[in-house]
């Protein structure tokens, strides 16, 4: 059996992790927020073209 597979493995692997401070953590949230923000504004415009561009060619109810 791989010796990082039991319990005292794992756990000497989770003391090895370098876990993020406060304020880089506020960063990459603020980051993560802002590209959903700008993606879900993407996709709402793009939908919203299509759908006009549909409404004018006749094909949407």
């Amino acid at each position: 059996m791989m010796k990082w597979f039991s319990l005292s493995g794992i756990f000497t692997e989770i003391k090895r992790i370098r876990w993020p401070k406060g304020a880089e953590l506020a960063k990459s949230i603020a980051t993560v927020v802002v590209f959903i923000v700008a993606f879900g504004l993407f996709f709402v415009a793009t939908e919203f073209v299509i759908a006009n561009f549909l409404k004018l060619i006749g094909i949407a109810a």
